[in-house]
């Protein structure tokens, strides 16, 4: 089974990003073909600041491989290193309706959160693409909000196949349920577009700052609360087992807990729990030349795939004469 799945790097990687994609894309390390990458074409429909994109590429290799990404076990790369994703991306484009791009609903909500509508951020769903089907991807993790657009790539890659014959393999979206979407600290799907995250590798202080701020209602301490309606405990939760889980819900339904109880209870949880992965990480990036070769070795491994794939995309479509 080949699972193929991608990050982006604009900006600070937070809870979301660990539990909706980065645990899941590592323990499949061990159970499938994994193929990564930091998706930093993806980045610029958000991200104009060159040298910032740069350092996060970086920054996100490095918490990748921090986090326990082994480059031996998977084929880890950055996205732009690969030309072969832009020209399949044009290849795609031209079997890509209007109407499926002007209905898919990322666009219209990054719009209505005030991101700058551009062609980039319209025809995001067809670079997706082309990432998916360079690598014949059969399993492609996630979140609810992105599903959408692996149907899209579904859907362009029949269209192309009806016309060439059985080029693309189709991928299949999957959606773990439990962390479908990790909510922020408003309630909202966590993101860096809304400003309500929890990132990753922070300072004590800060760290504290932002669980600090996580939206509670006005229940007082003796009185039970609704631990469904609590986005508290909803992040809370990715840190627990089954069990675990079961001994707080009880404490909120039998009353007398505050939740800044609870919010110190997970500061120290995350505090502890990504201590290991900061020192390792602190160590990677006082050697970048060590994470560029790393990842310059698994563009090779990557291109190696790309070429294959285009070499078909190529002689179907008429580029080879």
């Amino acid at each position: 089974m080949r699972v193929l799945s991608g990050i982006q790097p604009s900006g600070s990687l937070h809870l979301g990003n660990y539990f909706g994609m980065m645990k899941k894309m590592i323990a499949y390390q061990e159970q499938a073909e994994l193929f990564c990458f930091i998706a930093n074409y993806h980045a610029m429909t958000s991200l104009s600041d060159g040298k910032a994109l740069a350092q996060g590429t970086l920054e996100a290799a490095a918490n990748f491989l921090a986090l326990g990404m082994d480059p031996e076990k998977s084929v880890f790369w950055v996205q732009s290193d690969l030309p072969e994703v832009q020209e399949l991306t044009w290849a795609l484009s031209n079997f890509t309706p209007m109407g499926l791009l002007e209905r898919c609903h990322s666009y219209k909500d990054k719009v209505a959160k005030g991101i700058a509508p551009n062609h980039g951020l319209f025809a995001y769903p067809v670079l997706m693409a082309a990432d998916i089907l360079m690598f014949q991807s059969e399993v492609v993790p996630v979140g609810k909000d992105q599903k959408q657009h692996v149907e899209v790539t579904r859907d362009i890659a029949i269209k192309f196949n009806n016309e060439y014959g059985e080029v693309f393999t189709l991928p299949a979206p999957e959606i773990d349920e439990e962390v479908a979407v990790v909510p922020g600290l408003d309630g909202q799907k966590m993101s860096k577009s809304y400003g309500n995250t929890i990132d990753l590798f922070l300072e004590e202080k800060a760290l504290r700052k932002q669980i600090m701020r996580i939206v509670t209602d006005s229940t007082p301490v003796e009185e039970p609360k609704d631990p469904d309606k609590c986005n508290l405990f909803q992040i809370y939760r990715l840190f627990l087992d089954k069990a675990e889980q079961e001994a707080l819900r009880r404490r909120y339904l039998d009353g007398g807990m505050g939740y800044g109880e609870v919010k110190q209870e997970l500061f120290e949880i995350i505090r502890d729990f990504f201590t290991p992965f900061t020192e390792k990480r602190r160590e990677l990036l006082a050697d970048k030349d060590g994470i560029r070769r790393i990842l310059a070795q698994g563009a090779e491994k990557a291109r190696y795939v790309a070429r294959k794939t285009m070499g078909k995309v190529r002689k179907k479509v008429g580029l080879i004469y």
